[in-house]
């Protein structure tokens, strides 16, 4: 029973009777402080990998909203092409396209990424079947992307080997 084990000494202090053991991390205070340690190390390479994908993701915003601003003036520059061809009206449509679409640039490159994200995020939550159709469309195209850069790889690699003929 607890009583025959533990007393107390004249100063008031408890006193096991026998020695108590310990168990847990308690009983090896290296392997609290290794845990300890490897949960910084952890925390820490969290927060580069975080600060390391804001910096691409950065640098991805404003590759697209250079894109976008490229196909903005290249629209506004078929814009006249299109009033000679078919008339006024459609080119001043073009030129509306383009404005949009620079709107859109200008936007871009105002927000923050962690703002874009939350925008996506509300964006799901209104509409999921919309959002699950653009990610099926960007999913395509990226893997028709990755399809025919793979194939030319390996066209590249074949006339680097000497050989021209296809494979089976």
């Amino acid at each position: 029973m607890a009583e025959d084990t533990i007393s107390s000494n004249e100063g008031g202090t408890l006193v096991a009777a026998e020695p108590v053991k310990i168990t847990g991390d308690a009983a090896d205070p290296g392997k609290r402080g290794a845990a300890e340690t490897v949960r910084e190390e952890a925390s820490k390479f969290m927060g580069q990998a975080g600060d390391k994908a804001r910096a691409y993701a950065d640098t991805g915003k404003e590759k697209a909203s250079g894109a976008l601003d490229g196909f903005s003036d290249m629209m506004r520059d078929a814009a006249s092409s299109v009033d000679e061809r078919l008339g006024e009206q459609y080119g001043q449509y073009a030129r509306s396209a383009a404005d949009q679409i620079s709107g859109f640039a200008e936007s871009l490159r105002g927000k923050q990424v962690d703002d874009l994200l939350d925008d996506a995020r509300e964006f799901v939550k209104k509409s999921p079947a919309v959002a699950v159709g653009i990610a099926a469309g960007v999913g395509f195209v990226l893997a028709r992307l990755l399809k025919s850069g793979l194939d030319a790889a390996g066209d590249l690699a074949d006339k680097a080997d000497g050989s021209d003929t296809p494979k089976a």
